[in-house]
């Protein structure tokens, strides 16, 4: 019997909705490729859809408020919508559906400024960061899981060829 080999698809609907920064040319394209990325190295082999919705801070604070009781603004939220490795799938296109990402470009200007790099930089890592929520990796209790967590995060942006220089 014949193998036939399977080609995983990536869709990224990308939505600015915040019109206070000009992102860089080419930040849709990078933000598509830090979700690509992200796949590959987990070893995510079916076809998936991911939305990424770029808004300012005061969206993203109302958000936070929302949806986790925290009135602050924040620089990424992630709302998974599988668990455990099972994901709904879109009839239309047999995609496994991975969630959204909300990135605060405001925050990420002043992140980047803060760090020393590039917004480009920062809003690919903030993708990559909330990859791996959708995919099931979780920060917040701290110890292993967030060591394993910021190495993946720096194995995919040293894949885009944006790693940080280690001296």
């Amino acid at each position: 019997m014949k193998e036939v080999l399977k080609k995983m698809s990536v869709k990224v609907n990308i939505k600015d909705e915040q019109k206070k920064i000009k992102l860089p040319t080419g930040t849709r394209l990078l933000i598509r490729k830090a979700c690509i990325a992200t796949l590959k190295l987990e070893g995510f082999e079916d076809s998936a859809e991911v939305n990424v919705t770029l808004v300012n801070d005061s969206m993203i604070r109302e958000m936070n408020r929302q949806f986790r009781n925290i009135d602050a603004s924040t620089d990424v939220l992630s709302f998974p919508l599988g668990e455990n490795g099972q994901y709904d799938t879109n009839p239309e296109t047999g995609a496994k559906m991975l969630g959204d990402i909300v990135v605060s470009v405001e925050h990420a200007l002043a992140q980047a400024d803060m760090y020393g790099h590039g917004i480009e930089r920062e809003v690919a890592f903030l993708t990559v960061h909330s990859m791996l929520h959708l995919l099931g990796y979780d920060h917040e209790k701290g110890g292993l899981e967030k060591t394993i967590m910021r190495e993946k995060e720096e194995q995919v942006l040293d894949a885009l060829g944006l790693a940080i220089n280690k001296l």
